[in-house]
């Protein structure tokens, strides 16, 4: 790498392509709940086949986090963003297409699940926090996840633009066009190999897996996370199908994802900032705590636009401000050496828990017809998250080496 190409990717420009990339990544990701109903009623499908292939997507999304974490660290995170941009576009294309529950699930799960894992959160957010300086990580992280959680707000409402105007199969091929852009994005995450956690340099790869697994906080964050992976993307792709259930427009349930995006933006950026001052795993169990109770709330009082509104700014604050608070605690204790695989596991975790609350929520609705049972599911396992997070050990480990991570916040 020449010095001039050295100077150009600082941490500033690396902050905001890579925030364009998860932006473009998980906008796009987040339009599937606008196609469930138009896709099943085309085809004649029950609502648990795309919901499966949904689901699915979420689990191999997380099942591949750890191991393109690992090729990014290894051949470089610009080249596993690129080609995964390109698989995003051949998986969007493929579903456009597809007119059988098989290669419609292998389009949406298989494709656009690799794709995800190589352009979304995790190892993006691991080029972010090593190129930050580390007394504004947690700051950087949480104004990453906002940009790149606002994919939501931006990309979901010309999603249903498209899909108003043009129909699903069309509206897949033109976000194909959109997931092109990615890739000449890609060019800023270009790193340094060396440069990145200097003070772990002698550390190997399966050592700090063990260190990883023998630390409790680390098990409980993971833990953890599977809720926050149940409750967002449940939410995200049911949303819309459970307003239309209830008498209200489909345009209204775009609208609600929207301002999950919205909202997220500012409770990514409010966890960012507090994350600097006050302790992590305290502001997690806060915030699933939170979301327990509005969850319990939208169902316990009558559903109406207003209360749509309210759910879904509510909910937005607490929708993904977990995700610079989760990988700040991994960089915080570990360092950034191997936080793309580190936190890649954690996300795995994520995904099961999205795999299962959107599978099941498609398949309780099948056998039910009402997403009570989910919902209130969802609501328990907010308590339980709470509680998990609150006896975390999130010191940093010492290693000899001074600033190894971000420091530890005053109590």
């Amino acid at each position: 790498m020449t010095r001039m190409q050295r100077s150009w990717r600082t941490p500033v420009v690396v902050l905001i392509c890579g925030t364009l990339v998860m932006m473009l990544a998980f906008g796009i990701r987040q339009t599937y709940g606008l196609f469930l109903t138009p896709i099943s009623d085309t085809l004649g499908w029950p609502r648990g086949i795309f919901s499966f292939a949904i689901a699915l997507q979420s689990l191999i999304w997380g099942l591949a986090q750890p191991i393109l974490g690992g090729l990014a660290d290894r051949y470089g995170s610009a080249k596993v963003v690129a080609l995964s941009a390109l698989a995003y576009m051949v998986g969007l294309y493929l579903m456009s297409v597809s007119t059988d529950p098989w290669s419609m699930t292998f389009s949406t799960a298989f494709l656009t699940g690799v794709a995800m894992s190589g352009t979304s959160f995790s190892l993006v957010l691991a080029v972010i926090g090593r190129s930050a300086p580390p007394r504004r990580r947690s700051l950087y992280l949480g104004i990453g996840s906002a940009g790149g959680s606002s994919g939501q707000f931006l990309v979901v409402p010309f999603g249903q633009v498209l899909l108003s105007s043009y129909g699903w199969v069309q509206t897949l091929v033109l976000l194909a066009v959109v997931a092109a852009l990615i890739v000449p994005l890609s060019a800023a995450l270009a790193e340094n190999a060396p440069a990145a956690g200097a003070a772990q340099r002698g550390q190997t790869l399966r050592e700090a897996l063990g260190e990883a697994r023998r630390h409790s906080g680390y098990l409980l964050l993971t833990a953890g996370f599977f809720v926050c992976g149940f409750q967002t993307l449940f939410i995200a792709a049911h949303l819309p199908a459970l307003l239309v259930d209830n008498g209200l427009s489909p345009g209204l349930g775009a609208t609600a994802i929207s301002l999950l995006g919205l909202f997220n933006v500012v409770g990514c950026l409010a966890a960012g900032v507090l994350g600097n001052r006050y302790r992590k795993k305290n502001l997690l169990s806060l915030i699933y705590f939170g979301r327990a109770v509005v969850m319990a709330g939208f169902f316990l009082f009558p559903m109406t636009p207003l209360s749509v509104v309210v759910f879904s700014s509510l909910m937005g604050l607490l929708f993904l401000s977990t995700i610079p608070l989760t990988s700040g605690i991994v960089a915080q204790v570990f360092g950034t050496r191997y936080m793309a695989m580190l936190y890649g596991i954690v996300f795995l975790d994520h995904q099961i828990g999205s795999f299962i609350g959107i599978w099941l929520g498609g398949m309780l609705f099948d056998y039910t017809g009402s997403y009570d049972i989910i919902w209130w599911t969802g609501a328990g396992l907010g308590v339980v998250a709470a509680v998990l997070h609150w006896p975390i050990d999130e010191r940093a480990i010492p290693r000899g080496v001074p600033a190894v991570a971000a420091g530890t916040p005053s109590p």
